[in-house]
């Protein structure tokens, strides 16, 4: 008996080489643009290239940060490999808008969540000093994605952009220490320097600043030793509870502290025993 095979023909599929590198030229081309216009207010000196050489990974850091400000982006320090002395040999430094926000066990418990500011974003500068002393640009990528670039009125908001630098500390001490308030001290400076944009800092740094400071200075002081009586006193016995009130200006305007026997008094005699200290300021330094 003949055996036949039966061969079905489909139908050849066509490469069209041509299309595809049209379509490829297309996206190069609209890539181009965009990042010719994100580049519209940068120098072109300070745009980071392949090759570029940093003497430290510090001066990599301000040089993309700086890049990082005319561009319209905050940026952020990444993933690193040390050597076994502890040397960085190699850094990425990324947009803000990096990765991907992990998902929070507590999340059924918050009734109010952040904005969510990760989007996935790819733009990055990695350096390398594996060859050599110096840290150089291995790669580039330009191209942000998932977010919008921020104006040049609203980029100083950004973490990277913000801080209480050396320069400010001075100034702000200065301003203190002559009495003006923090909002008025914020608004000189704001006015020295042509607007609120080109401080460096927000209101809000200005203040936490101040806090540390007198945060620091309480410490050493008399009322730093009444804090560390307090916080000891609490660790000793866990029942007893202090609170304390500032102002306005972040000073301390009233102490409270209560022990178990206080407890138990105020329960039988509902008595308050008050300190006044304000009267070494008053005219006539009356106690009450």
């Amino acid at each position: 008996m003949d055996k036949y095979i039966h061969i079905h023909a489909t139908p050849r599929r066509e490469l069209n080489f041509d299309e595809v590198d049209k379509e490829k030229e297309f996206q190069d081309v609209g890539e181009k643009e965009l990042e010719n216009e994100m580049h519209l207010n940068v120098p072109k000196e300070k745009i980071p290239k392949i090759g570029m050489e940093f003497e430290s990974e510090t001066d990599a850091y301000i040089f993309y940060n700086e890049y990082s400000k005319k561009a319209g982006f905050g940026i952020r320090k990444h993933s690193a490999h040390k050597d076994n002395n502890g040397r960085v040999l190699d850094r990425i430094f990324c947009c803000e808008c990096q990765g991907y926000k992990p998902n929070d066990n507590r999340d059924v418990l918050i009734k109010s969540h952040r904005p969510e500011t990760r989007t996935g974003c790819e733009a990055m500068i990695k350096i390398n000093s594996r060859y050599g002393s110096k840290y150089k640009i291995v790669k580039f990528i330009a191209e942000h994605r998932g977010h919008n670039l921020v104006s040049p009125t609203k980029v100083h908001l950004k973490g990277s952009h913000r801080g209480v630098s050396d320069v400010h500390a001075l100034l702000v001490d200065d301003l203190d220490s002559s009495g003006i308030a923090p909002k008025s001290g914020f608004a000189l400076l704001s006015k020295q320097v042509g607007g609120h944009e080109n401080v460096g800092l927000l209101f809000q740094d200005y203040k936490n600043y101040l806090k540390s400071k007198r945060t620091i200075e309480m410490k050493v002081g008399d009322t730093g030793w009444v804090l560390e009586y307090l916080q000891q006193r609490q660790l000793d016995n866990p029942n007893f509870f202090y609170a304390i009130q500032v102002d306005q200006n972040d000073l301390i305007a009233n102490i409270l502290w209560v022990d178990t026997q206080m407890k138990i008094d105020y329960a039988y005699f509902g008595d308050v025993v008050c300190f006044d200290t304000t009267y070494k300021k008053n005219k006539g330094k009356m106690f009450f």
